[in-house]
C-alpha cells in the first residue's frame, strides 16, 4: 500500500516541473515544422511506373519527394528499383 502515495507523489512532481517549464519557454519553442506529404508523390509515380512503393521520403529542401518503387519486369527479368525525386 505503500505504493499508492509515492506514485501521487511523482505524479504531482513531474506535473508541476511540466507546468514550470511551460511557464519558462515561449510558445513558439514548440512549434514544430514538418514537411509536407509525399504520400501523392508516391502514388502518383506508383501509378505511372506500375511499381511497388519501397520508399518514399522528404528531401532536405522540403519541397520534394524521393519516391523509390520496384518496377516488375517482362517475362524473366529481374524487377529493377526506380527512384525518382518528385514535386510535393
Amino acid at each position: 500500500m505503500a505504493r499508492l502515495p509515492i506514485i501521487a507523489l511523482v505524479a504531482a512532481g513531474l506535473g508541476a516541473l511540466i507546468a514550470f517549464q511551460a511557464d519558462m519557454a515561449p510558445a513558439r519553442d514548440y512549434l514544430v515544422l514538418v514537411a509536407g506529404d509525399c504520400g501523392a508523390a508516391a502514388s502518383r509515380v506508383m501509378r505511372e511506373t506500375g511499381g511497388q512503393l519501397l520508399s518514399a521520403q522528404p528531401s532536405s529542401d522540403g519541397q520534394t519527394c524521393i519516391v523509390t518503387v520496384l518496377v516488375q519486369g517482362s517475362g524473366s527479368e529481374r524487377p529493377r528499383k526506380v527512384t525518382v525525386r518528385v514535386p510535393m
